[in-house]
């Protein structure tokens, strides 16, 4: 079992640098995900040709964008990644991202929750 969550976080990594850092979505719905895509972002449209069509827009719109790993939790067929996503020119963001995974290994379903870096806080601890 330990062996599978490792597997999955290292698939959800892969899938997410693939989209978001290196702008293939199509080459990532290939390589990552499942028979199906479930997705509960209400920007994206549900569907793999959705998914693609949605981050190749973003990919053209927001070149530079980046998101760098601070966690990766994994529990049953679950990875949860909390990352840091620059937007050069436009907000910074810190992001959640819960992934399901089917048996294979494969990316099904998908929720995120983002929240803008503000420029000052309440606190000197920083969101990661």
């Amino acid at each position: 079992m330990n062996e599978q969550l490792e597997q999955n976080k290292k698939n959800a990594m892969g899938f997410y640098d693939l989209m978001f850092n290196q702008c293939k979505s199509s080459e990532d719905i290939e390589r990552y995900v499942g028979d199906v895509y479930i997705q509960h972002n209400p920007l994206v449209g549900d569907g793999k040709e959705a998914f693609i069509e949605f981050f190749e827009n973003i990919a053209n719109k927001y070149p530079g964008k980046r998101i760098q790993f601070k966690r990766v939790i994994a529990e049953g067929n679950y990875v949860v990644l909390h990352g840091y996503q620059e937007w050069p020119g436009y907000d910074d963001y810190a992001s959640i991202d819960i992934f399901r995974f089917d048996e294979r290994g494969k990316v099904v379903e998908h929720w995120d929750v983002l929240q803008v870096i503000p420029e000052t806080s309440a606190h000197d601890n920083s969101m990661f």
